[in-house]
């Protein structure tokens, strides 16, 4: 069984396309909007509610579930999917996003951290993660065990969890971390892609040839703000012999749209391309303009449960005042089971009482908007619409905002 397929269906305006990637546990038709379930698990809703609103993937957490409940008790369980009790396509992240944020190695411009530091203006902090040649070693935020990934650890780690699509072990930096150090890390991340790579060919190698569980790698192109280390880093991930690519943060708002149509001219054609942590709606339509397929980010779910509510109009934060008697639903032209069923006094309602309810019922309408959202973006490249439900869409929800 091949790990992965990738068919474009049809080709837009500028870089903008559809297409299908077949995978073990199902097709998904991109652009397509990855749901995030960080700990094997979409906050607030059941998998049945997940796949009721339209979602084609869900993506877990390898940093995460690697710390609790641990990988191996996964594959035990079966696998992600099987262990979260979902059974469409699946991906993971490499872990290494969350090892630099969480690990608090997160874009300094050292690759050599010291034991302490002190920011600006506060006192000296203990540093939780020390970069090598080698890989990260690292502590837990939750405990502050100590721990260690490497690219082929992170690979083992992905292999126990068994999604369908998974991603090399690289090194994100801050937008803000100088050149020099840039440079430093996206070639650390080409060599770590390399390793990664091999050590998942030996993972394959091992598999008997009538084997399911096959998984398709992705690797990932960093290189920061700067455009002549984005090409290089492009050039050379794309050469290697990865299913698919994934392009890493480190953008501002105002370079986004170039930085990825530079990268994505570069990257095969025929391959899948997956824009890591971005999901706002302005961002989605830049993102499958200048060529990208999917994308995963949890603002759905956190923004929900926090009160803020994505509408046709823009976002709006149903705990302030004027909801109290606002007996409209959230937004009269969404189909979810929110929407259909109850007001925005009611959902502000159970926020101001601090019911469970109200992040349910917040997540499954952001979640639903965004999916739709892209679902709509798909079918407008199809009909050739693609600029004009852009600009219609971008009036109204940037209208009030």
């Amino acid at each position: 069984m091949i790990p992965l397929e990738f068919t474009i269906t049809k080709k837009g305006k500028g870089l903008a396309r559809m297409g299908r990637i077949e995978t073990p546990h199902g097709a998904i038709e991109t652009p397509a909007f990855v749901v995030v379930g960080t700990k094997a698990t979409v906050k607030a809703l059941t998998p049945e509610q997940v796949k009721e609103l339209g979602t084609q993937v869900v993506l877990g957490n390898t940093y995460h579930l690697y710390l609790e409940p641990g990988d191996e008790l996964v594959r035990d369980a079966g696998g992600l999917g099987k262990f979260m009790h979902w059974d469409g396509p699946t991906m993971t992240d490499s872990g290494g996003f969350q090892v630099f944020s969480l690990g608090a190695g997160f874009g300094r411009g050292n690759t050599k951290f010291e034991a302490t530091v002190a920011p600006e203006g506060g006192e000296e902090q203990e540093r939780l993660a020390t970069i090598d040649e080698e890989g990260v070693s690292f502590r837990s935020h939750k405990d502050g065990s100590s721990h260690r990934f490497t690219p082929e650890k992170s690979m083992e780690i992905q292999h126990n969890l068994a999604a369908d699509m998974f991603f090399a072990f690289d090194e994100c930096t801050l937008p803000t971390a100088p050149r020099e150090y840039q440079v430093e890390a996206m070639e650390r991340t080409h060599r770590w892609a390399q390793r990664s790579l091999a050590h998942h060919k030996k993972f394959e190698a091992g598999l008997p040839a009538e084997a399911e569980r096959r998984q398709a790698l992705f690797g990932i192109v960093q290189g920061g703000r700067f455009s002549d280390l984005r090409e290089q880093s492009a050039r050379t991930i794309g050469k290697m012999a990865f299913a698919g690519f994934g392009i890493g943060g480190s953008f501002s708002k105002e370079d986004l749209g170039d930085t990825l149509a530079l990268v994505n001219k570069i990257l095969p054609e025929e391959k899948p391309r997956h824009l890591l942590g971005i999901g706002e709606p302005e961002d989605l339509f830049l993102g499958i303009q200048n060529g990208c397929d999917m994308f995963d980010c949890v603002l759905p779910t956190r923004l929900g449960r926090n009160g803020t509510l994505y509408t046709a109009r823009g976002k709006i934060n149903i705990t302030n005042a004027k909801y109290v008697r606002d007996f409209s639903p959230i937004d009269e032209d969404c189909g979810c089971y929110t929407c259909t069923n109850f007001t925005r006094a009611y959902v502000a309602h159970l926020f101001r009482a601090k019911e469970m309810l109200a992040a349910t019922l917040a997540s499954t309408h952001n979640l639903y908007f965004i999916v739709h959202l892209v679902d709509d973006i798909r079918q407008a490249i199809l009909e050739d619409q693609f600029d004009d439900v852009r600009a219609r869409f971008l009036a109204a929800y940037r209208a009030n905002n």
